[in-house]
């Protein structure tokens, strides 16, 4: 169920932080920031309001902008469920800046099983489920969750990862606190790439955003689970399951890809696997193989619809709308290309989503892609996001 708590009202700032002003190497434990430069009097402001635990902040990640509290807190926690309006069962990433930090604060190591992939990957768009670590034992006896429990509901399992964008490991450095950070947007909206976006959805929800420009990957990270045989991609993301297997070793040879959807009362290991995500205002229509898009199952529903509809279109790589009948061409209000690498396509995913939303369409057409590399990420957001798809002359409709 969503969070009942509704967070208090705040002005969101956004407050810029500049990467040049960053030296963060990969081995490091602490970044290098230029001490006379507003990024590091924003990223400290920043590290003040986590500390106090006094609300979320916003802040960029290479994949898509998240919004951070302390994963030790359960106060803290909450508060992010709070301003997302956020199903209480839904898990939350834990973000480390170093692994040191995750040994040092969180008193867990890295398994073997994960050794090649975090040498190649971390920091990166890659997050790993570990067994929960046991609980602290404190002076008076008492025992306290090395992770808030909030963030793991009903699991003996956390997830992990270390972004790669510098601010994102900066602020966590600063506050050497492990971040809990889904994405910055409203429950079941497109997730945001650029500042903006964020502030969209969480104006006067949150009291702060860092804009440190768009994200580079623009789609979440991929989640694997090591702690299973064999073991598994929970959802596709930022590393393609070909790498995961190419730089595993022999114990990711047979890895396989975890069912995309849980049921309303299944406990789940990772975010995005229950309830609607990355969703429009507008209806999104999901085409897969059908070419240029001149004919077949793009035509027929095309020339269906009223001519009142205002009509936005996601071509990527086969649609050629100039190819498109003049009957077909009428029926579009705005076009916005997706690109044609994985690379591109994921990049401009939802921001092209919040695109035709602020154009105020009411449907969206978007061209599906294959599965293979990037295209597993890709077409699973894009399976979340649509209302119908129509593949291969099949046509699914979604409540």
């Amino acid at each position: 169920m969503a969070s009942s708590t509704s967070p208090a009202p705040f002005t969101t700032e956004i407050l810029p932080v500049a990467l040049s002003d960053i030296d963060y190497p990969r081995e490091a434990d602490m970044p290098c920031i230029r001490q006379s430069s507003v990024t590091f009097a924003n990223l400290h402001k920043a590290a003040d309001i986590i500390t106090k635990h006094i609300a979320p902040v916003a802040f960029p990640t290479e994949t898509v902008y998240g919004l951070g509290a302390s994963a030790l807190s359960s106060t803290a926690v909450r508060q992010i469920f709070a301003a997302k309006n956020r199903p209480s069962d839904n898990p939350l990433i834990v973000h480390i800046s170093s692994v040191s930090q995750l040994q040092r604060v969180l008193h867990t190591k890295v398994p073997e099983i994960y050794e090649p992939l975090v040498q190649k990957f971390w920091p990166g768009p890659l997050t790993i489920i570990l067994p929960l670590p046991d609980p602290i034992r404190n002076e008076d006896g008492t025992e306290t969750p090395a992770v808030s429990p909030a963030c793991t509901p009903g699991q003996s399992t956390f997830g992990v990862r270390m972004p790669s964008h510098p601010v994102a490991r900066a602020l966590i450095a600063i506050t050497d606190t492990p971040i809990a950070a889904p994405s910055a947007n409203a429950s079941s909206r497109p997730s945001p790439t650029t500042a903006m976006h964020v502030f969209t959805d969480m104006a006067g929800r949150i009291p702060l955003i860092l804009d440190g420009g768009p994200c580079d990957v623009g789609l979440e990270s991929t989640v694997i689970d090591g702690t299973v045989s064999p073991p598994a991609v929970l959802r596709p993301g930022g590393v393609s399951i070909e790498d995961i297997r190419k730089y595993g070793g022999p114990l990711w040879t047979d890895v396989v890809t975890g069912k995309s959807e849980a049921g309303r009362d299944e406990k789940v290991r990772t975010p995005g696997m229950k309830y609607r995500h990355y969703s429009p205002k507008a209806k999104v229509v999901v085409f897969v193989g059908q070419g240029d898009g001149s004919g077949g199952q793009v035509a027929t529903y095309l020339r269906g619809l009223p001519e009142d509809l205002k009509i936005g279109v996601l071509p990527s790589r086969s649609f050629k709308i100039a190819s498109w009948d003049d009957e077909m061409k009428k029926k579009i209000s705005i076009v916005k290309e997706l690109g044609k690498s994985g690379t591109e396509i994921s990049r401009n995913l939802f921001a092209h989503l919040r695109d035709l939303d602020d154009a105020g369409v009411d449907l969206i057409i978007a061209e599906g892609v294959g599965e293979e590399d990037e295209g597993a990420a890709i077409m699973n957001r894009l399976r979340k996001a649509a209302t119908e798809l129509l593949e291969n002359g099949r046509r699914i409709v979604k409540n």
